[in-house]
């Protein structure tokens, strides 16, 4: 999804699995850095373990609880999970999370006026960056049919009252009207929601600083130096695949909780039998990859979730439109854009965004 490099206090070596301790600045407190496999990668947590109630062990076991409800609720690459179970067309008895998350996309969508679309899986399946590939890119008839059989604007916003009496849900009894099944794809917001549940576990259990990286992070309080969270922002390069190599600007959470995700199609393309370049954004009112000369949105908001949601809405709309849906948002948000000029790469940070560095 996103790529984002904490510079200084959460680098993650990709293949371990360990607990260790965090040198830090003298009357700080005791740091210790986290790490195990979630989500087709590794975690990364790093947090003061003073006032906290529970051992660094301890604390890891709950998280990898946290990580492990996550996945066999959400995940659309575990078949075992309720969301692929539900996709299947199965009849699932959805937990709590399942439905908080489906609240919480279709607010998404609302909001966005349909260009966050949680719905859209079929037509993120047909390009080739959804849960299956279906082996060829489609042509228009092919998406304007898939775009008939997608949106949440064919299903019911209240899935609470859908449930039937035992307790389960039935996928066509989600739709308003009888149609194709729904299938539903949280990609856009379901790293940044994994963050904030494991901060949430954490602040439980008497953590106030620490910082959580799951691909998106979220960060609160201070780091083993006693100063805010630095977050590289990597450049936008197609093939960029070391996080951390090129740096265009970092920034500093200056100790306040909030989460920060980045959004971009430098690292998650195809490229079509007639040489086209294919971005894995969609633009789930159209049905087609986007085109665009913004080429990373990188956005703070007060949950990952939602910083989450943001950058790939501003991934969408665009440069001159992320800037003033950013802005309408108040305090609290902010983004650092970066974008094509005449072949130039060009960065746009908002006034509230905190770079130390350009």
């Amino acid at each position: 999804m996103r790529r984002l490099l904490p510079l200084i206090s959460a680098i993650v070596l990709p293949g371990l699995l360990f607990l260790s301790s965090c040198q830090s600045r003298p009357g700080h407190g005791e740091y210790y850095e986290i790490t195990g496999y979630a989500q087709g990668g590794v975690y990364s947590v790093k947090l003061r373990t003073d006032g906290c109630d529970l051992s660094p062990e301890a604390l890891k076991t709950g998280i990898d609880s946290v990580l492990t409800l996550i996945d066999t609720t959400l995940s659309g690459y575990n078949p075992a999970s309720q969301l692929s179970r539900f996709n299947a067309g199965e009849n699932i008895r959805p937990n709590e999370l399942f439905l908080s998350m489906y609240e919480r996309a279709h607010a998404f969508w609302l909001q966005s006026g349909g260009v966050l679309d949680f719905a859209a899986g079929p037509l993120f399946d047909a390009w080739g960056f959804g849960f299956r590939e279906d082996g060829q890119l489609p042509d228009s008839a092919a998406v304007s049919a898939l775009l008939d059989d997608c949106g949440m604007g064919r299903l019911r916003p209240d899935i609470r009252t859908t449930l039937r009496e035992d307790g389960t849900l039935a996928p066509a009894d989600l739709l308003k009207e009888p149609g194709t099944l729904p299938r539903l794809n949280y990609n856009a917001i379901a790293q940044g929601l994994s963050c904030d549940l494991v901060a949430d576990y954490l602040r439980s259990h008497g953590s106030a600083d620490f910082l959580v990286n799951i691909g998106e992070i979220y960060c609160q309080g201070r780091n083993p130096s006693g100063e805010g969270w630095s977050v590289g922002v990597d450049a936008p390069i197609d093939g960029n695949f070391s996080p951390g190599e090129d740096i265009r600007g970092v920034w500093d959470s200056r100790g306040e909780a909030c989460g920060i995700v980045t959004s971009g199609n430098y690292r998650k393309f195809t490229v079509g039998p007639d040489g086209e370049k294919y971005v894995h954004t969609i633009d789930p009112r159209t049905g087609y990859p986007i085109r665009s000369s913004l080429l990373s949105a990188t956005v703070t908001a007060p949950d990952a979730a939602t910083a989450d949601a943001l950058a790939t809405w501003c991934m969408v709309i665009g440069t001159e439109a992320s800037r003033a849906l950013i802005a309408s948002l108040g305090e609290g948000y902010s983004c650092y854009l970066i974008y094509d000029e005449d072949g130039e790469m060009r960065t746009s940070p908002s006034p509230e965004f905190h770079l130390i560095r350009p």
